[in-house]
């Protein structure tokens, strides 16, 4: 039997689908790079991190579906299915896939090192595969060219941002019950 969302509910999933569409906004662009650093990836890791699962997925889905339907959430004000299908497409999917495996594997009381595993695996690693494969695809670069230009430059701000969101995760998730 399915459980009825909430207004609750409804509220968590609206208020991370727009903490993830504002972080959009707070980007440093590469010039080596077609993918930009956001703010995005911490807002993920934090709705992950932060959400159940079902809650996790439907705030994600609620952003991918604002920016198909025009409204600029992605990455520096982009929007449209143009970006769904364009370079950094494969980041947009793989954001939904990596916080719903952070919501996952976190548990029901999780430490600060379970969190950080997570948080490494759904918002690096899956979200890095889905990106530079998508890439990759996308532009022809090749896998090599794609990890390079769609990943490596990436890591070190990314670990600090799994920090940050599984320090940040366990102080709010004492207020969020």
């Amino acid at each position: 039997m399915q459980r009825k969302l909430t207004v609750k509910d409804l509220s968590y999933i609206s208020l991370f689908a727009t903490l993830i569409s504002v972080s959009g906004y707070i980007i440093i662009p590469l010039p080596f790079s077609a993918v930009p650093v956001t703010a995005q990836t911490l807002a993920v890791m934090l709705a992950g991190s932060l959400l159940p699962v079902g809650q996790t997925v439907l705030s994600l889905l609620v952003f991918i579906l604002m920016g198909a339907a025009g409204l600029p959430v992605f990455s520096g004000g982009s929007a449209g299915m143009g970006a769904i299908l364009g370079k950094t497409g494969g980041y947009l999917i793989g954001f939904v896939a990596g916080a719903a495996l952070i919501s996952a594997l976190k548990g029901k009381k999780p430490g600060f090192v379970r969190l950080a595993a997570a948080n490494v695996l759904g918002g690096i690693v899956v979200v890095y595969s889905f990106g530079v494969f998508w890439l990759n695809y996308v532009t022809g670069i090749g896998i090599s060219q794609a990890v390079i230009f769609g990943a490596l430059p990436f890591i070190p701000g990314d670990i600090l941002k799994v920090i940050i969101a599984s320090m940040l995760s366990l102080r709010l998730s004492k207020h969020m019950k």
